[in-house]
Parts: structure tokens; sequence; C-alpha cells
């Protein structure tokens, strides 16, 4: 029986690839689509930052940076002057310190915080560490100086004003003002979704994004159809290390029992064969070109619908049948495409209305428009208070650090 499932383009499976060293995550985008590259050229040297918060000198003056830009432009002002501003005093490491701790160096962390000498480790100071603590993004928020707090008050202002800079130039090159009539970006620092019509935002969604260990690039495509129901192609590596195992502990039932179909090859004359005739030895040894293709429905891993974005990363958007995980905070977990918590929130936005799709698989849905997909990594957010800092867990702005500063 021949095929009846469409074949990937390669043999990899619907998983993401990595992206070439040659491309500096730590700022440079991946852009796919050429009309795309008008908001920051591909490799640029994120020369004279500051200035930028003035105005994009020779630029078009009917438009502005992105307004993510602008916001954290107005909180790089608001935290040099509050948080920038206090003493650089350095806290030598030593035992935690917390309320009813006395001595030498909690006179220092005083200073360090801006408060006045005398009165050890009191409410007030207890207060203030739990503020620092909240705006530098360090956790838990207790109000107690140990080892991370120590350290991160020494890194020093400096330090943390080159972070918002950082962020500030992957801003920049998101969409200026008066680019698109509506476009997404994905923010895998803090695993959110956010969609602009034009320059407002009109709707925000929790996304699950890849791991430290197969991270969601940065990069800007045009997403220009949708799949409804889907099949999801097994990577060749997932069916070596994962499926040929599970088949040998419990039996070809396992495929049977996640709805699994499996076929002769990757090529466009692939069969389907019995599981029951495979040796799952040699798949597990890699010596096998099996396609394991996994059924639409509810159990499937796209759930039930894929938002395409022709690039050469395989990062997509898509449904998921686990829902659950958009209660964790921890949503760093894919191999780098990106789930959404309401896909048809989101299909209802991107097609300017509720989708009409049947029961037919992998059916084809091609937007009225090309919706643009920027897709960043931002460490540090606007607040009414200046900024607010966020975990790295990707390590991008370390990569940055000397992108920007060279140090």
């Amino acid at each position: 029986m021949a095929a009846t499932t469409p074949l990937a383009a390669a043999p990899r499976g619907d998983e993401p690839v990595a992206v070439p060293s040659s491309v500096r995550q730590g700022i440079d985008f991946v852009y796919v689509d050429p009309q795309m590259t008008t908001v920051a050229k591909l490799h640029q040297k994120p020369r004279n930052w500051l200035q930028r918060i003035f105005g994009r000198s020779g630029d078009d003056q009917k438009s502005a940076p992105n307004p993510v830009f602008a916001g954290l432009a107005q909180g790089l002002d608001q935290y040099q002057a509050t948080w920038g501003a206090l003493p650089q005093v350095r806290v030598p490491p030593g035992p935690t310190l917390r309320r009813g701790s006395a001595g030498e160096r909690v006179g220092l962390l005083r200073a360090r915080l801006g408060l006045q000498p005398g009165g050890g480790y009191d409410e007030i100071l207890f207060r203030r560490v739990m503020d620092y603590q909240r705006v530098h993004g360090l956790d838990p928020v207790d109000g107690i100086a140990g080892r991370a707090t120590i350290a991160s008050l020494n890194r020093g202002a400096d330090h943390y004003g080159r972070r918002i800079a950082i962020n500030m130039e992957r801003a920049y090159r998101l969409p200026a003002t008066r680019s698109f009539e509506r476009y997404v970006i994905v923010d895998s620092g803090a695993a959110e979704a956010y969609l602009f019509e034009g320059d407002r935002l009109a709707d925000t969604m929790r996304v699950v994004v890849g791991s430290p260990k197969t991270r969601t690039p940065m990069m800007a495509v045009l997403m220009r159809n949708a799949k409804a129901n889907p099949y999801w192609n097994v990577p060749p590596e997932l069916i070596r290390s994962f499926t040929a195992k599970r088949v040998r502990q419990q039996g070809v039932s396992y495929l049977k029992d996640f709805h699994y179909e499996v076929y002769s090859d990757w090529t466009a004359n692939a069969y389907q064969v019995d599981p029951k005739t495979i040796s799952w030895k040699q798949v597990a040894a890699g010596k096998s070109d099996i396609r394991v293709v996994q059924l639409p429905g509810p159990w499937n891993s796209m759930g039930e619908m894929k938002f395409e974005m022709p690039n050469d990363y395989g990062i997509y958007l898509h449904d998921t049948p686990n829902k659950d995980l958009f209660e964790q905070e921890d949503r760093w977990l894919s191999n780098g495409c990106v789930r959404l918590q309401d896909y048809r929130r989101f299909a209802s936005w991107v097609f300017g209305r509720v989708p009409q799709v049947s029961s037919q698989p992998e059916q084809v849905l091609e937007l009225p428009r090309a919706v643009p997909v920027y897709m960043t990594y931002l460490t540090v957010a606007p607040s009414s208070g200046g900024v607010v800092f966020r975990p790295d867990p990707y390590g991008f702005d370390a990569l940055a650090m000397p992108q920007m500063f060279d140090s």
C-alpha cells in the first residue's frame, strides 16, 4: 500500500535542526525572508547602541523602533537613576546574611544598597534586599543575602546596564513602527507569544519553547499556512533512540497504542510495512531507514493544528495535547519548536476569522496574507519601576557581551 502521508523534505522528521555556529545567536537573527531584513541587517555590528534611544538616524522619520525597544530605553534610564546610582561597594563572600546578622559585611551590604550605616540586618535592609532580588530576577525573593544575591550585587550596575543594552539591541531588530499591519513576536526568554495589530499589543499567550540544550533560535520568518489534523513524522534519531527502545521493551503493541504507522523509507514511493517484520534491534543500531508516522488525533504531538513557516531549521508553531505544561513556570521544554497555549485563539487571529476545517488529515489552510513572525529572546522586561531581569537559560546574554562590548 502506498504511503498516504506527506513526506518530509528531508529524512529528519518534524523536528528542528541547529542554527549554524556562523550565526551569532547572542544578538543576530536568522532572516529567512529577504523582505524582513530591513529592520536590521544580518551580522550588523551593534555600534553606538545608546544613540538609538534618541532616534533612528538616516531612517524614515515616519517610523520608530519597536515599542519593546522604547520600553527598555525608558527602563534603562530608570534603572540608572535608581539601582545604578547606588554605591558600587563590594561585599566579600561569606556566610549567608539574614535578619539579625551583624558585622562588617552587613555594614557593607547596607552601604551597597544605599542605606544609612548602623542598624544591622534590620527590617529595612530585609525589604531592600527583597526589592533588589525582585528586580534582578533572583529566586527565591526571600530577603536573605545568600551566595547568589551577594554575587549579583558584586557584578555591579554596569553589568546589568549592559544586559539591558543587549536586550535593547535585540528589540531594535524587531519590526519598526508602521512596518506591518500585524505580526507575531515569540519571546523565548519569557516563553510568551505577543500578537501585534500594527504597533498595538492585541493579545498574548504562554508558549513552550526549546530547552537549554535544544534552543529555539532567534529568527524572522513569514507564516504562510497552517495544517489541520497534521501527521507527525518522528525524527530518525528518535526512532533509533526512543521508538525502537519502547518497541523492544513493550512489543509492537506500543505502536498501536500510540497510533503510529511504519513505512519502508523516506521516499515518495514508501509503503506501509508490518512492524512485526522489522528488526528493531537493527533500527536501534541506526541500521534502518524506516519512517515512523503518528496519525492525526488528540494524541498527536502536533495537536490539532500546525502553523508552517518555511525555513531550513525545522521551526514552526503548533498545538499540543499536553495542555498542563502551560501551567508551569518552567516552559523551556521543547526540541526547539513552539507549542501554543491556545491554538484556536491564535488561528482566529492570524486568519482574521475562525478557520473552518474538516476531519481530513493534513488539511492545508492558506493564510489570507503571510504573517511575519519574529522569534526573539528577551531577558529583561520593562516594568512600572524600570525593568525586571529574567534568567538567561540559553546563555545568549553571555554570548552577546563580547559582541556588544568586546569584553
